[in-house]
């Protein structure tokens, strides 16, 4: 299974070694930071480390204010033509079937300096009911990824929002040929991704709202599991949650895991592991169990015992924590990796888990 993981992993020759940065500059329109603060020179690496160190202490004991948001005002829907918006280095195997499908767009709450990731997206799959989930792919995803996902959650009477995540798909920047941004060896540029990412989920919920639905889920894998439990720990109207591989810091999945390779190798030039986790502490799951707790709700956490991606490790700590609270939560761990659980026959056990623990969590 490691083999077959590692092969997966390394397929793709796409992947760009980008230099390490600060990402200073993506600081400047979050809340509490108003520009009148001094700045260390970057040069000096402990001052820059220790400027990181109180921005995440600071982000994480006002996270409420740093996740905020406006909901936006141009909601609307637009029927276009399925995309795949390929990702990897080789041609796909298959091609999207000719189809038609109807999109939510609107404008981010938070903006970047690329306008077609500013312009959120998201694949509506309606149901009968008023019973809706918001469906959050893997880093890298393409534009179909999911899809036949929605389509199951359709029988069971859920409608479902399939979203692009920034920097994803349709909203990549031009020349860009990977979610890149997403994730990267920038150090602000990857939380303010996630702070977009969060402030995008709850905008959907808005609109989902303002069209009559009364309760809510999230169906997050890989980093949109790491966006999923933050915004759940931010919003009391999230109510079921799936987190389809899970961890504890997102520092360390990156410095540890396979498909993150390129990416450390930019950034371990100047931090070491504690660094960069201390760095990308407001953005991990494991610093918001306690927000995550303020409000009932009912939980899935799925991880794959050979996951070279998201350290088994890892995600027994995450699974530890949610069981030491004594949270609604039920654990499935599956004989496969990262990448393999996409593959045959695994896609087929998780798709069971998640519509089985959607279909009981709503019902109750």
């Amino acid at each position: 299974m490691h083999g077959w993981e590692t092969r997966m992993t390394s397929r793709d020759n796409n992947r760009v070694v980008r230099p390490f940065e600060w990402g200073l500059e993506w600081t400047r329109h979050w809340p509490r930071f108003d520009g009148s603060t001094s700045l260390p020179d970057q040069s000096d690496k402990a001052a820059m480390l220790q400027y990181w160190s109180d921005i995440n202490e600071r982000l994480i004991a006002h996270s409420d204010e740093f996740y905020a948001y406006k909901t936006p005002t141009d909601f609307r829907l637009e029927r276009r033509k399925v995309e795949l918006f390929h990702t990897g280095s080789e041609a796909p195997k298959k091609q999207p079937r000719d189809e038609w499908g109807t999109f939510l767009r609107f404008t981010s709450a938070v903006k970047s300096p690329y306008p077609e990731n500013d312009h959120a997206n998201a694949r509506w799959f309606p149901a009968r009911g008023h019973r809706a989930v918001i469906v959050l792919p893997q880093w890298n995803a393409d534009g179909i990824s999911h899809n036949g996902l929605c389509r199951v959650f359709n029988m069971l009477g859920i409608s479902a929002l399939r979203m692009s995540m920034p920097y994803h798909d349709i909203r990549r920047p031009a020349g860009v040929t990977r979610a890149d941004y997403a994730v990267s060896a920038n150090i602000g540029r990857t939380i303010d991704a996630t702070r977009q990412g969060i402030a995008d989920i709850r905008s959907c919920i808005d609109w989902l709202e303002q069209r009559g639905y009364k309760r809510f889920g999230l169906v997050g894998t890989s980093l949109g599991s790491c966006y999923a439990f933050i915004t759940a720990a931010h919003d009391r109207r999230i109510s079921v949650n799936v987190f389809n591989h899970a961890s504890t810091s997102f520092g360390d999945v990156t410095w540890t895991g396979q498909s993150t390779r390129h990416i450390r190798q930019g950034i371990e030039q100047v931090l070491t592991q504690d660094q960069l986790r201390q760095a990308w502490l407001c953005i991990s799951p494991i610093v918001y169990f306690d927000k995550f707790e303020r409000w009932p709700r009912k939980s899935l956490m799925i991880y794959g015992r050979y996951d070279l991606t998201f350290l088994p490790e890892f995600s027994i700590q995450a699974a530890s924590e949610f069981l030491r609270r004594g949270l609604d939560t039920t654990i499935k761990a599956l004989p496969c990796g990262h990448y393999s659980l996409g593959e045959t026959p695994y896609k087929y056990m998780d798709a069971w888990h998640i519509s089985r623990f959607l279909a009981k969590a709503f019902a109750g």
